[in-house]
């Protein structure tokens, strides 16, 4: 069987394209690498990819030059994780403190690792997870 390498992207919608993408980018220090009307493309390192679509912007499929995107959607919050150093637990923790970002829970994990949970301002749980 052919082997999965990685998750390259993560796809997130929103109510308020503008209003996540000043969230992502004032809390999380993402950069956007492309934008339109309907998506921010944000680098979320590591040759990974953070996209914010406008919630029903991909309702239609879209074409592009080199064939056809397909139709997709979700509702309601979604969770996703995003990996830190564990030396920048506390670094994290005053970062979202400072910007008055409530953390929702913290987790030490029987294996290892720690995650720090918050929502943004959609209501999705945002982790952020120490190896």
């Amino acid at each position: 069987m052919p082997e999965i390498q990685r998750v390259l992207e993560t796809v997130l919608y929103v109510d308020d394209l503008e209003r996540s993408r000043e969230f992502y980018q004032a809390v999380l220090g993402l950069d956007p690498m492309m934008e339109s009307e309907r998506m921010v493309a944000f680098d979320a390192g590591a040759a990974t990819v953070f996209l914010v679509f406008q919630r029903g912007s991909t309702s239609d499929p879209l074409d592009v030059e080199g064939g056809r995107i397909p139709p997709h959607g979700s509702r309601g919050p979604s969770h996703f994780a995003f990996a830190i150093a564990e030396g920048e637990l506390d670094a994290w923790r005053r970062h979202l403190s400072s910007l008055g970002v409530p953390l929702e829970s913290e987790v030490r994990w029987p294996r290892g690792g720690t995650s720090l949970y918050f929502r943004d301002p959609d209501g999705h749980s945002v982790e952020l997870v120490t190896p």
